[in-house]
């Protein structure tokens, strides 16, 4: 089994924020970088069906020259090789934009299965995995708790896969999905590893193919305006018996904050 693990590099939490000056995204020149967190589950699952299925995991990042710290970090974890669409417009493209940089570059690979995080802890819109699998013509399904690989029919080469989808209000759901398809996975499916010195030494011997867009790089939605929320102490006391407090409460809620 071949399976195809996207990865992005994003900014370390512990960072203290910076606008930059046209205030359309972070400062990020002197900014430190990690591996997206929910990305890491996705790698790591990758790894752990290839430990018991056998095959091949291929990481793919789309991003800046600066991703290629993180691809290391994938091949040091265990990653067989990676793909490296560089341009330097993908740092801040939309979730369009990403996928159709990462569906050029997985297309001609054939992969089985293709793994994503379900978001990115920078942007969060949790879209870049639901539009790569429909440029790729592939099943999808989203919020991954658990895979597994369903056996093979007789007179076919594989079997498809059954995953447990995680709802709301604590509900899960298991669904049914051939191959080739594409899952985004949740954070916390599985137990993380880290690299060993032997991965890391690894690493440095294997592949990384870095190559251009398909297109260039046309984001369809950009950000106008980027600022941080403005801190404001707005406490109001409110007198008179229980009663009356708790029905001035409710009149403030309902007519000034609009939250009933």
């Amino acid at each position: 089994m071949k399976i195809a693990v996207c990865i992005k590099q994003v900014v370390t939490r512990e960072w203290q924020l910076r606008v930059n000056d046209q205030k359309t995204w972070i400062r990020d020149q002197d900014a430190s970088f990690e591996l997206n967190e929910p990305d890491a589950y996705a790698l790591e699952e990758a790894l752990r069906l290839k430990e018991k299925h056998g095959g091949e995991v291929v990481v793919c990042c789309a991003g800046p020259a600066r991703a290629a710290q993180v691809i290391r970090e994938a091949l040091a974890r265990g990653a067989d090789r990676a793909i490296h669409v560089e341009d330097e417009a993908l740092a801040t493209a939309d979730a369009n934009a990403i996928a159709d940089a990462l569906a050029g570059a997985i297309k001609p690979e054939q992969v089985d299965l293709v793994l994503t995080g379900l978001q990115s802890d920078d942007q969060g819109f949790g879209q870049v995995g639901v539009i790569l699998a429909e440029k790729l013509g592939i099943p999808h399904a989203t919020i991954i708790m658990e895979v597994q690989l369903a056996p093979a029919a007789p007179g076919q080469a594989s079997g498809g896969l059954r995953v447990k989808r995680e709802l709301e209000g604590g509900w899960f759901q298991w669904v049914g999905l051939p191959l080739p398809a594409l899952l985004t996975i949740q954070s916390g499916i599985n137990q993380l590893r880290y690299a060993t010195l032997k991965g890391i030494m690894a690493a440095k011997k294997k592949e990384m193919k870095k190559v251009a867009p398909a297109a260039p790089v046309a984001a369809e939605q950009r950000i106008t305006s980027l600022y941080f929320p403005e801190k404001g102490k707005k406490t109001q006391m409110l007198s008179g018996s229980p009663s009356e407090a708790a029905k001035e409460l409710v009149k403030r809620l309902r007519e000034e904050a609009r939250a009933l």
